[in-house]
């Protein structure tokens, strides 16, 4: 099945928040900004999210291997980079392969 890794970006917060999916990021995204999911999820403080950057992944388990790699950086730049780079998201891919 296919999964999307995402990062969503808020300006008034400042901040980045990261996930996985199996719906359509676009679909995602909107599901945030109506505030679908629990009062306690961290998208639930702010209404400006945007798609920073999004990649397909192979299943859920290289998803969820990926987004933690990411989690464990905290970091701003390290997340930038992603975007900037597409080397990192290839080398992740490669890196976190299910067999």
């Amino acid at each position: 099945m296919k999964t999307f890794l995402y990062i969503l970006h808020s300006q008034q917060l400042n901040r980045f928040y990261t996930g996985i999916t199996t719906l359509e990021v676009e679909e995602r995204l909107e599901n945030h900004l109506a505030k679908k999911y629990s009062p306690l999820n961290y998208t639930q403080k702010a209404n400006d999210w945007e798609v920073f950057f999004h990649l397909v992944c192979e299943d859920y388990s290289q998803a969820r291997k990926i987004e933690n790699h990411i989690k464990r950086m905290k970091s701003h730049k390290y997340i930038q980079n992603l975007k900037l780079y597409p080397d990192i998201s290839i080398k992740l891919l490669k890196k976190y392969q299910s067999f």
